[in-house]
C-alpha cells in the first residue's frame, strides 16, 4: 500500500503564501501529474511531500503512515529531479549503486537490483562509461534507474524532462509511461508541459497560485474544466473566451451572436462563452468576423488566429486550404460545442454533451 494523502497543507516563504491549503489523494499505484504555470507551487509541494521543505500546517501520509516529522530517507522515496544531479567521477554502475551501497545492502543484492533496473531501462551497456560520456536522454535514464533501484513506496518525479529537446522529450514520455506500467509504482510528476500531462497522467492535478484547482482523468478535466483557468490552460491551442450576455436565447457579444443552447435559454445575464479552436472553423458564413493576423500549418492540421471586436480567436482549417494573413475570414462552431462560464471564469456554467464532444472531434 502505498497511498499518498495530503490534508490542509500550507506553505510560506516569508510574507508570501505559495501553498494555500492543499487536500489531495493519490491512490496506489497511480502516476498522478501535478501540473500549472510556473510559480503555482507545484515543485513546492513535491519538495513537501519529500521532506525536503518543512510545512507550516497540515498533514502529509504515505502508505497510511503520517511523515510530518520524518526526514526525506525515512519516507521510503526516490526523486528524478530536472539536472540529473549524477556524480561525475562515477560510472554508471556506480552512480545507480552509491544510494544502496550507503545502505549497506549486500554487494550480491546491489548488483542484482543495478542489472535489472539497467536491463529494464535499456541502458545496460553503459554501466561502466561515466556521464560525461552520455546523452541528456541517457542521463536521465540513469537517474531514473538509480531511483528505480531503491524499490521505494513512491516515486517524485520534478520536470525531468524539461533539459531535453523536443523529439526526446517525446521518446522519454514513452519510457516513463512504460515504466509505470512495468513497475506498478506510485507517482508523483510534475511539469508545466500540458501535452506531457495529458499523455502521462493516470490523474491530473491543475494548480494555480498555490492552489489546486481541479483534479481528475485527463480527458475528464478537458471535457469538463470545471473553470475558465482549467479550461484555457489544457488544449492547444487555448480555448477562445468571449464576454458576453445571455438573454432571450441568444449569446451576445461585441460583434458576434450565438443561439444559446437549449439547456441555458431560460438563464440570463452575463457569462463567458468558451470555444476550442477545434471546434471553430472558418466559414462562408459565420457569426464571428475578422482578420487572419497568424497562420500555423502543421501537417494535418491548420490554424487560423484571428483580430475581432471580440477580442483575439483562434480557429481550425484545412491546411491545404489557401488561407492568407491580412484576409478578412469568418468563424462558425461546430455543432454543439459552446462552454460557458461565470463572468468571473471561477466557475462553469455549462459543457457540451460527450457526444457533441465526440462529433464535433471528428469534423474535418
Amino acid at each position: 500500500m502505498s497511498e499518498v494523502i495530503l490534508s490542509g497543507v500550507k506553505k510560506s516563504f516569508g510574507d508570501r503564501s505559495v501553498i494555500k491549503g492543499v487536500d489531495l489523494e493519490i491512490r496506489s499505484g497511480e502516476l498522478l501529474v501535478m501540473v500549472g504555470p510556473s510559480g503555482c507551487g507545484k515543485t513546492t509541494l513535491l519538495r513537501l511531500i519529500a521532506g525536503l521543505e518543512a510545512m507550516e500546517e497540515g498533514d502529509i501520509y504515505i502508505g497510511g503512515r503520517k511523515v510530518n516529522e520524518l526526514v526525506p530517507r525515512d519516507r521510503d522515496i526516490s526523486m528524478v529531479f530536472q539536472s540529473y544531479a549524477l556524480y561525475p567521477h562515477m560510472s554508471v554502475r556506480e552512480n545507480m549503486a552509491f544510494g544502496l551501497t550507503l545502505r549497506r545492502l549486500p554487494a550480491g543484492e546491489i548488483d542484482e537490483r543495478v542489472a535489472e533496473a539497467a536491463e529494464l531501462l535499456g541502458i545496460a551497456g553503459l554501466l561502466e562509461r561515466r556521464p560525461a560520456a552520455l546523452s541528456g536522454g541517457q542521463r536521465q535514464r540513469v537517474a531514473m534507474g538509480r531511483a528505480i533501484v531503491r524499490r521505494p513506496k513512491l516515486f517524485l518525479f520534478d520536470e525531468p524532462l524539461s533539459n531535453l529537446d523536443a523529439g526526446l522529450r517525446v521518446q522519454m514520455r514513452g519510457e516513463i509511461a512504460r515504466l509505470h506500467r512495468r513497475l506498478g509504482a506510485t507517482m508523483i510528476y510534475v511539469t508545466h508541459d500540458q501535452v506531457e500531462a495529458m499523455t502521462l497522467a493516470s490523474r491530473l492535478a491543475v494548480f494555480d497560485s498555490g492552489r489546486l484547482l481541479q483534479s481528475g482523468p485527463p480527458l475528464e478535466l478537458y471535457h469538463r474544466p470545471a473553470n475558465r483557468f482549467v479550461a484555457q490552460f489544457l488544449g492547444s491551442p487555448a480555448m477562445n473566451m468571449l464576454e458576453a450576455r445571455l438573454e432571450s436565447g441568444r449569446l451576445s457579444g461585441r460583434g458576434f451572436s450565438l443561439t444559446a443552447p437549449a439547456d441555458l435559454s431560460a438563464a440570463s445575464g452575463p457569462v463567458l462563452v468558451g470555444l476550442r479552436p477545434q471546434d471553430l472553423h472558418l466559414a462562408d458564413q459565420g457569426p464571428i468576423r475578422g482578420c487572419i493576423e497568424a497562420i500555423e500549418r502543421l501537417g494535418s492540421d491548420g490554424y487560423a488566429f484571428l483580430s475581432t471586436e471580440a477580442g483575439p480567436v483562434a480557429a481550425r482549417f484545412d491546411p491545404d486550404s489557401p488561407v492568407s494573413v491580412g484576409a478578412q475570414a469568418q468563424v462558425a462552431p461546430w455543432g454543439d460545442s459552446l462552454y460557458v462560464f461565470s463572468p468571473d471564469g471561477q466557475r462553469a456554467l455549462r459543457h457540451p454533451g460527450r457526444d457533441a464532444v465526440r462529433q464535433t472531434a471528428a469534423q474535418p
